[in-house]
């Protein structure tokens, strides 16, 4: 079952919000609106688990060998005299033995393949030595072998019972072969949210078609549905709507009812051509929020029904950082994982700042270098909220609190990888 937002879900009653402050007034209104289905094993790296999942058997489900070898009981090789001790049997993965091993023998095994009883340790072929008489073959044993030597024992992995997932996990490569180990074919997981990206201005135009005097492509919307499916949504493009009020009214009414989420930048102001804050007005709630932060600070957060609208910044640094700081988690978050706050790596500067203007939250574009004294992090050198330039040399953003006057070379800043978001570094 689907829940609804609240109502006012964006309201606050602040001047500016501090990052912290709008970190918290989202993680506490913002929940899961979307539905659940299930998925089969082999599509659903990157969808949110929607049930907690436990393992009803063990892994591994029996004591296998974990290399070829020789099978025996430890207490027989203690004691074992040469020739070596007799092989009575081979047993592959596959081809169980449910008899008992006799007492002083042993069995040839192959990785995989379960422990027959009357065995618990396993000597790999290549330190054995063998030798056949009377048409029998003996093995000799390694000396200094330990009990259990070689053997996977029932359960090592994950004991029986274990809740080996929580609603919310998001599944990667490596959870799918966890999944597998336990006979899970089809996994129920939440829907992807459905979000839909539109642009707003007649100066804008789509790359492609040729420019003329005054218009700019849009380097917005494709970054923004790339961000998104980063995110785990599915992403569908509403175009451009024109500087008209009736056609944007238009247009958002229809992606309320169709989409989870619509996330514009920038024609948010109050500018006469700008109808995008108007129209979300007329329809539905909205309330702009100023952050002290940089870049960025206007961001519109409002609702038409359940269908969440985000009006972005319009320099593509404001939004790109906005997206990961606030957008990414909240779209996460309305998807059914838990809130995603980014881990900050605290690494020595290799560039200094001084006199910075304090009472803002700053988040500087920053790269990851070798030193002779180990990993650090360096600056763009320009700050511009429109030098695409910056985060395509970037490996990351450094944090820098509301308080801090200066940063000196070697002294540790707070640095959050874009790997938190799922890409890749340079």
């Amino acid at each position: 079952m689907t829940r609804k937002l609240l109502d006012d879900c964006f309201l606050h009653d602040q001047d500016r919000l501090r990052h912290d402050d709008a970190i918290a007034l989202l993680i506490s209104r913002v929940t899961t609106v979307v539905g659940e289905e299930h998925v089969p094993l082999d599509h659903c790296a990157g969808r949110t688990l929607s049930t907690a999942l436990h393992a009803a058997q063990p892994v591994p489900a029996f004591t296998n060998s974990a290399v070829d070898g020789y099978a025996f009981a430890h207490r027989d090789a203690v004691s074992a005299a040469s020739p070596g001790i007799p092989v009575v049997d081979r047993v592959a993965a596959g081809h169980a033995r449910a008899i008992a091993v006799p007492q002083g023998h042993a069995v040839r095994i192959f990785t995989g393949a379960a422990l027959p009883p009357g065995v618990d340790t396993v000597a790999m072929q290549e330190d054995c030595a063998v030798n056949t008489i009377a048409n029998i073959p003996h093995v000799t044993i390694p000396v200094g072998l330990k009990p259990s030597a070689n053997v996977r024992k029932a359960g090592e992995d994950v004991a029986a019972n274990t809740e080996l997932f929580i609603r919310g996990n998001i599944i990667r490569p490596q959870d799918i072969a966890a999944l597998a180990s336990i006979g899970i074919a089809s996994v129920p997981v939440y829907k992807r949210l459905r979000v839909a990206i539109l642009s707003s201005g007649d100066e804008i135009i789509r790359p492609g078609t040729q420019l003329t005097f005054g218009q700019v492509y849009d380097a917005n919307a494709p970054m923004i549905a790339s961000l998104a499916r980063s995110a785990g949504c599915d992403v569908t493009d509403l175009g451009i709507a024109p500087d008209r009020e009736a056609d944007v009214e238009a247009v958002l009414a229809n992606a309320a009812a169709r989409f989870d989420v619509i996330i514009t930048s920038g024609g948010a102001s109050r500018g006469e051509e700008d109808h995008l804050i108007t129209t979300l007005d007329k329809l539905g709630k909205r309330h702009m929020w100023q952050l002290a932060i940089k870049p960025g600070r206007p961001m519109a957060l409002g609702q038409i029904g359940n269908c969440v609208v985000l009006g972005l910044p319009g320099n593509p640094v404001a939004v790109f950082v906005c997206f990961l700081l606030y957008a990414f988690p909240m779209l996460r978050a309305l998807g059914g994982a838990p809130w995603h706050e980014p881990r900050r790596l605290y690494l020595p500067a290799k560039f200094s700042f001084e006199g910075r203007k304090t009472g803002r939250r700053e988040f500087w574009r920053g790269a990851l270098v070798d030193t002779a004294s180990g990993l650090a992090v360096d600056k763009y050198n320009r700050d511009g909220s429109g030098l695409i330039s910056g985060l395509r040399w970037a490996d990351g953003l450094i944090d820098i609190p509301e308080d801090l006057p200066e940063v000196r070379v070697g002294q540790p800043v707070g640095f959050i990888s874009f790997s938190e978001f799922g890409i890749s570094s340079r």
